[in-house]
């Protein structure tokens, strides 16, 4: 399914859906809360650390091509400038 031409749209679509389809409800766990969820969203591979960056290289080594999306585990966005990030329900 590689498909180098997503745009980053595409890309935010994949993965929201790829995590709410089938991710969401292995990973949201109280010990979880806060965490990053970074998806491969042409193979649904993912992975959780605490800032996304070990997943992110992980998979990176596996498809170097590899298009990730991440967010933040019980939250609607990855991270907040200037603002405040609410929990989702």
């Amino acid at each position: 399914m590689a498909n180098a031409d997503l745009n980053r749209e595409e890309i935010g679509v994949r993965g929201k859906q790829l995590y709410e389809q089938t991710i969401r409800s292995q990973v949201e766990t109280p010990e979880n809360i806060g965490k990053m969820v970074v998806v491969d969203v042409e193979t649904g591979e993912y992975g959780v650390d605490a800032t996304g960056l070990e997943t992110s290289r992980r998979l990176h080594s596996k498809r170097p091509d590899a298009q990730l999306y991440g967010i933040r585990i019980g939250y609607d966005v990855a991270d907040a400038i200037g603002g405040v990030m609410e929990r989702t329900a």
